[in-house]
């Protein structure tokens, strides 16, 4: 079966998004508007589809290492060195995806400058022309609000790209940027638009699920979604990596395990969307804010469904806060719309939130966390026939780490 790989990347992007904009207070959609216009530029310049694909899906991934370093910024620590340390880390991440053509150095080198100024002191032609093309809108959009721009100020808008880009950038990609910066790329480009401008510029992509690729895409969205807080640093990769043993168990092949693996690293992406103060409350959260961290359900429901081909994925993910009995979130549902696995990760997510060291709570042992799981399994909450399951196979792991599945140690390849 395939799925819409260009989409899944949109659906990260969106997340990676509102992370910016909390956290490093940058401006709604960069990393859409980034693409947009690259992805525009790129077609300018002709690029073949292949390194369309590439340059597209780096200029969305360009800041997707933010979550890992943001919080090193903050502390005040050497920023060149934390610039490079982003640059290197978004280029492991954009490396785990199945591209057709070399995608060396897209994102490690989109702070480059074509005058060598640039955190590497790369120059013109040291560095593909993809990554200038980035670093031209990045450089662009960090300094005018171009959402907001309107149409009749144009004029001075390729003014000011020509004031802040000369000097510092190729020619090559100045004119690119002024050739497609019209009326018509300005208006796709506000907050209004730009998701169906995004949808738009972005080529199709499509990836088999049967691809052993998907399991170490599922890895690179968990070290996403796990670094926002630092209470949940290893939720979703522990939860991943608790699924891939328990399909091992089951008896799933390769690509059911992949897909499991895969669902089990979405399950969370939309705590992205949940403001930190919530996620890391040190105290029992009230009413209201159990209301709003309830809501990252809605979001991984609504990001992942607009992805064709990734209808199971989506169920999967979604229903780990249903409950048996229909006292569950987002939608209520009940034993009869729960398959095998929606019941699966509902009891991994359990067992992994439960036994892992919380503001409010100590890790507990395998023995704690199971007399909790049992206790819901007997109260007609959770499956019973997993719970014993996962009694079985998890007892070794009692206050450990579940290891990473033998295909992504020590970099070897599925």
């Amino acid at each position: 079966m395939k799925a819409r790989l260009d989409m899944l990347c949109g659906a990260i992007s969106r997340a990676l998004d509102i992370v910016e904009e909390e956290l490093y207070h940058a401006s709604e959609y960069h990393c859409m508007r980034i693409a947009v216009l690259s992805t525009a530029m790129g077609r300018q310049l002709n690029l073949p589809e292949n390194r369309l694909i590439a340059l597209s899906i780096a200029a969305l991934f360009h800041d997707s290492a933010l979550t890992e370093y943001i919080r090193s910024e903050q502390t005040g620590d050497d920023q060149e060195e934390n610039l490079h340390l982003h640059c290197e880390l978004g280029q492991r991440n954009l490396e785990t995806l199945p591209f057709a053509t070399d995608i060396s150095g897209l994102v490690l080198y989109h702070h480059e400058h074509a005058d060598g100024t640039g955190p590497f002191g790369k120059r013109k032609g040291e560095f593909p022309l993809e990554a200038e093309l980035i670093a031209l809108a990045d450089h662009i959009d960090v300094r005018v609000p171009l959402q907001r721009v309107l149409v009749g100020n144009l004029p001075w808008l390729l003014g000011r790209v020509k004031e802040l880009a000369q000097g510092s950038f190729s020619q090559e990609v100045i004119d690119a940027l002024l050739t497609v910066l019209d009326e018509q790329m300005l208006v796709s480009l506000r907050n209004d638009y730009i998701h169906a401008s995004l949808d738009k510029a972005l080529p199709s992509w499509s990836i088999d699920l049967h691809d052993p690729a998907i399991i170490h895409i599922s890895q690179m969205i968990a070290r996403i979604i796990d670094y926002k807080s630092v209470f949940t640093r290893k939720h979703t990769i522990q939860i991943a990596n608790r699924a891939y043993v328990m399909a091992d168990y089951y008896g799933y092949d390769d690509s059911q395990k992949g897909q499991i693996y895969l669902a089990a690293a979405l399950h969370d992406i939309g705590k992205i969307a949940i403001p930190l103060a919530v996620l890391e409350k040190p105290g029992q959260l009230d009413s209201q804010e159990f209301k709003v961290i309830q809501r990252h359900v809605s979001y991984t429901l609504d990001w992942l469904s607009m992805i064709p081909g990734f209808e199971d994925i989506c169920q999967w993910a979604s229903n780990h806060h249903e409950k048996l009995d229909g006292s569950g979130y987002p939608l209520g549902k009940t034993a009869k719309d729960l398959d095998f696995n929606s019941r699966l990760l509902a009891c991994i997510d359990i067992y992994q939130a439960v036994s892992e060291k919380r503001p409010y709570h100590d890790a507990r042992s395998h023995e704690d966390t199971m007399a909790i799981l049992q206790s819901m399994a007997n109260n007609g909450l959770v499956d019973m026939r997993i719970t014993a399951d996962i009694d079985a196979v998890m007892a070794p792991y009692s206050l450990k780490d579940v290891p990473l599945p033998t295909c992504l140690q020590d970099g070897c390849h599925v």
